[in-house]
């Protein structure tokens, strides 16, 4: 899975130091929250210029959503197992992917605010994201998938996502309602 940043292409030193934002980004955000994070604050915590912190992320909304992104990529679908049927993995898949976040309220609420925002780099990330997930979704529903199905599955995992990050349930909460409104599509 490519871990590069979205605005160029890395190279070793560089890709140290997106990583080190990254990981100072949740510090920060930990402490500050969303609406206290800011790009300087990421930067002096990661110990790099504000500047030089900008020329990778070019906003705060980016950064998170590169922070989601990468905990995404970094998080690999479940293994398929022998004789396990498609809605079994299905729902594995969207249990993973809802609780990526479950466990850190802060980064979760970021990551809703982020992925809502316009900034442009926001919205390639948006899309390698969906990307990621409906792959996911098709490799979990094989080669006969309805694409209708599909959609209708993203639906549901935005949808949900979206409420958890707005403090309407927990991940947990939204992860199992997640669950049942699935198997209500799949088994249909």
């Amino acid at each position: 899975m490519n871990m590069e940043a979205t605005r160029r292409r890395l190279t070793e030193k560089q890709a140290d130091t997106v990583d080190r934002l990254t990981k100072a980004a949740l510090e920060v955000l930990s402490r500050e929250g969303f609406a206290g994070l800011t790009v300087r604050m990421v930067a002096a915590a990661a110990g790099v210029g504000t500047a030089t912190a900008y020329t990778y992320f070019s906003s705060k909304e980016h950064l998170v959503a590169e922070v989601f992104w990468r905990r995404l990529a970094a998080d690999a679908p479940p293994e398929p197992e022998a004789g396990i049927d498609r809605i079994t993995r299905v729902v594995a898949v969207l249990r993973q992917i809802a609780m990526l976040v479950a466990d850190e309220p802060a980064l979760a609420g970021a990551v809703t605010s982020a992925l809502l925002g316009t900034d442009p780099d926001v919205a390639h990330l948006r899309t390698r994201i969906g990307t990621e997930i409906r792959r996911r979704l098709l490799d979990a529903l094989g080669p006969d998938a309805d694409p209708d199905v599909v959609e209708t599955l993203e639906l549901l995992y935005a949808g949900a996502l979206v409420r958890a990050g707005v403090g309407y349930a927990s991940y947990a909460e939204i992860a199992d309602r997640l669950e049942k409104s699935a198997l209500q599509v799949l088994r249909d």
